[in-house]
This record gives structure tokens, C-alpha cells and sequence, in this order.
């Protein structure tokens, strides 16, 4: 899911999603934020470091096309 606000994330959370907070410790820019049982990236946030994508267990987080 990307940003409500807006602004496109260069990656979305899927379904996979299990919410286990790995992301949310990983992230530098603390870009992913809990909502509604899953998670939103804030695209005005997050620089597409990876780093999220790297250390999810589920593989639950998209790398979109720009």
C-alpha cells in the first residue's frame, strides 16, 4: 500500500504482510508506519535504500517500477 497522502513509494507492502515489525526496525528513514493491521510507506519518505525488502521475512515488500 502505498502513501494515502499521495506521493508514490519506490515499494509497497503486499499481503503477504504478517506485521512482524522487522521493516520498521530496519528502515533509516523510518518511511513504513503500522495501519489498519498492515503497512503504509510514506513516499515522500523513503529513499528506496531496500533495506526493507532485504530483511522481510515474508517477502511482502515490492520493488515498483519507476
Amino acid at each position: 500500500m502505498d502513501d494515502p497522502a499521495g506521493t508514490p513509494a519506490p515499494v509497497a507492502v503486499t499481503s503477504s504482510c504478517t506485521a512482524c515489525g522487522a521493516c520498521l526496525l530496519t528502515c533509516p528513514e523510518h518511511a513504513l508506519r503500522p495501519q489498519g493491521g498492515s503497512l503504509v510507506v510514506l513516499g515522500d519518505t523513503c529513499t528506496g535504500c531496500l533495506e526493507c525488502v532485504e530483511v522481510c521475512p515474508a517477502d511482502a515488500i515490492d520493488v515498483l517500477a519507476r
